[in-house]
């Protein structure tokens, strides 16, 4: 933690200097290229489906942005999803605007609301030192809460059915209705966010939120604000998540209370733990792998998933805590090693 400390006191000192291109960097230069490649291979079905994984991976991103770099678990990160989802839908669907402007409206709405509850819950909750395992008991009493205004509030929510009819995203003079433009739409945000994430975060701001989840009181102790840039962290995070949900939306065409329930937040989660946590670029391949195999298991039986789901977190837990792709990693160095060894 000191070091992680006096890196952040001498990054703020030093003059500018250019930024080595990391490893997660090379990583998400590489799979975003492929990811760009993919509609001039794939069928426009697939691409539709990827449209909506590549949104539900910038919802991962946000939470890794969060729990990753301060190690604090938010377990109702759904809330944020699904605010920014029925922020798109009762603006477009409820309030009766322009249908030029609507989409834009609706994703103002959708963020801005994601962000502002968790501005509300985060600065009584941070500020009141809530850490740990308490917080993560609150962030699911948020979600639970949540998941019943989004029932019991039929009249604006549309209760259990949901709302239907979101129309596509669109800007004056720009649709992204077809597939493969709501999909260049998806990959757009989640790299700039991608990108932007790790810019930030290899910097300064990085070294303290790392001092902070080695030691916040020292931090705290040492001049820095820890509350607020663990509050700003956590809006940003819940803000990420509500752009994802409100673009998903327009993918989609309907929300319902599933997009902000319990087993959303536990989903996303688990995506974050297989890429794993505090890597960013990991959530996002974490959630195309767990995708990838839902859709196989969901094709024999979808009500095993649920089970499928529960019993690959347990094996995760105990047998890649730090990811699959961290696993292959120190797999291939020490095959590497043991190559060498030899030679």
């Amino acid at each position: 933690m000191t070091h992680a400390l006096e890196q952040a006191g001498a990054s703020g000192k030093a003059a500018p200097t250019a930024r080595r291109l990391r490893p997660a960097s090379i990583v998400a230069i590489v799979l975003v290229v492929l990811l760009a490649l993919m509609p001039f291979v794939a069928e426009d079905y697939t691409v539709s489906n990827y449209r909506d994984v590549l949104l539900l991976a910038l919802f991962a991103l946000g939470l890794d942005l969060f729990w990753g770099k301060t190690g604090i678990l938010s377990f109702g990160h759904a809330t944020f999803f699904g605010l920014g989802a029925y922020g798109m839908a009762i603006t477009t669907v409820r309030f009766g605007i322009d249908p030029a402007w609507a989409p834009l409206a609706g994703l103002a709405l959708g963020v801005v609301l994601a962000a502002a509850v968790a501005f509300v819950v985060g600065f009584f909750i941070l500020y009141g030192g809530v850490r740990g395992a308490y917080f993560t008991i609150v962030t699911l009493a948020l979600a639970m809460i949540a998941n019943q205004i989004a029932v019991g509030w039929s009249k604006v929510t549309g209760g259990d059915s949901g709302l239907i009819g979101v129309p596509p995203f669109s800007v004056p003079g720009i649709s992204f209705a077809e597939p493969v433009a709501g999909f260049y739409l998806a990959l757009g945000l989640l790299s700039v966010c991608l990108f932007m994430s790790l810019w930030i975060l290899n910097g300064r701001t990085g070294l303290v939120l790392a001092a902070i989840r080695d030691d916040e009181i020292k931090a705290r102790t040492l001049g820095y604000r820890t509350q607020f840039i663990l509050l700003a962290t956590f809006c940003t995070s819940a803000a990420m998540a509500g752009l994802a949900g409100a673009i998903y939306a327009t993918g989609t065409g309907f929300v319902a209370p599933d997009l902000i329930a319990l087993l959303l937040s536990t989903e996303v989660i688990v995506w974050v733990a297989v890429g794993g946590s505090g890597t960013l670029v990991g959530p996002v391949i974490g959630t195309i792998l767990v995708w990838q195999l839902q859709e196989r298991i969901s094709s024999i039986s979808y009500a095993a998933w649920p089970i499928a789901i529960g019993t690959f977190f347990i094996l995760l837990v105990l047998v890649f805590p730090d990811g699959i792709p961290a696993y292959l990693v120190r797999l291939a160095r020490r095959l590497r090693a043991g190559k060498g060894g030899k030679s």
